[in-house]
């Protein structure tokens, strides 16, 4: 298969140090494809999964961006920095050098204000956009940024080991490490929360290290390692039906197929389901359609 007729999903185990846009950047090239993109950025200094998409299939990322998302975070209290994570720590200057550390039974009680839904504020240093311009830009400027709080989900938040000794005694220890997994909606920032749980507890933190374990159904330990790109790449791609096998679907009669390629809607009767894939008679995914008034299935996302 040559490098333009490519489409699909491509999961990759990122590594620390590069940026989301270099991976991408990188598969690119290596897969001889003009159109790549990613489903969710993950900051350079994390690692794990990075669903990116290539070819045609990149028009499916509105469908995918929505998936629920889950981590493994290192938080180590007593310092808090400006951008909520490691990368600026060399720039801390009053380290809090003696400070209690908490039990973990006050962890436990901080952490249960941060299970389900509430408001987030997003890190300053992020790429969300303040007044069209991101706010990374007006924080390395120094500048005073406004982000308004954003309403997130996390389903699990569990404590699953501390500094080095678990849980073997009742104190967090003088490593002052927390580490916890996270399954959190789109758009959750696990800097944030690090930064959270340090103003919360009194002794400031950080996100020391981060790593994507899952998006949506696809996991990690199923992801290609970037020296593995190029022998495997192509034989790994998830095809776009699989991609989205969670939709219902329609298999469409030939006329139907013709239609639906022109982006004309198509009557049908069936699940009653938002959304659904409509197949071509082969049982290839030819278009994303929601449900129209009447019974309609009107094309959103036409691949071909």
């Amino acid at each position: 298969m040559s490098g333009t007729s490519l489409q699909g999903a491509l999961l990759i185990d990122k590594p620390a140090g590069p940026t989301s846009h270099d991976v991408v950047a990188f598969v690119r090239r290596v897969l001889r494809v003009d159109r790549a993109g990613h489903t969710g950025t993950l900051d350079p200094l994390a690692t794990g999964l990075l669903v990116l998409l290539v070819g045609s299939a990149t028009r499916l990322a509105q469908f995918l961006a929505a998936d629920e998302k889950e981590y493994l975070a290192d938080v180590r209290l007593g310092v808090a920095t400006v951008t909520y994570d490691a990368a600026s720590l060399s720039d801390v200057r009053d380290r809090i050098s003696d400070i209690r550390y908490p039990t973990i039974a006050e962890v436990e009680a901080v952490l249960e204000r941060f299970r389900g839904s509430f408001l987030q504020t997003p890190p300053p240093f992020s790429a969300k956009k303040v007044a069209s311009v991101p706010a990374y830009e007006k924080a390395r400027k120094n500048q005073p940024i406004e982000l308004r709080p954003v309403e997130v989900t996390v389903r699990e938040l569990e404590l699953i080991g501390t500094s080095d000794i678990g849980f073997r005694t009742p104190d967090v220890g003088h490593g002052g490490l927390l580490r916890l997994r996270v399954a959190a909606s789109a758009g959750f920032y696990v800097r944030s929360l690090a930064h959270d749980i340090g103003q919360v507890l009194g002794c400031g933190a950080h996100l020391e290290a981060l790593r994507r374990t899952r998006v949506g159904r696809f996991r990690a330990e199923d992801g290609l390692t970037l020296d593995r790109v190029e022998a495997e790449g192509t034989a790994r791609l998830t095809s776009p039906n699989d991609l989205l096998g969670h939709m219902p679907a329609v298999t469409l009669t030939e006329d139907g197929a013709r239609r639906v390629s022109h982006g004309n809607p198509i009557r049908e009767t069936g699940s009653g389901a938002e959304r659904v894939r409509l197949l071509d008679p082969a049982g290839g995914l030819l278009a994303i359609a929601e449900r129209r008034a009447g019974g309609l299935l009107q094309p959103v996302v036409v691949l071909r």
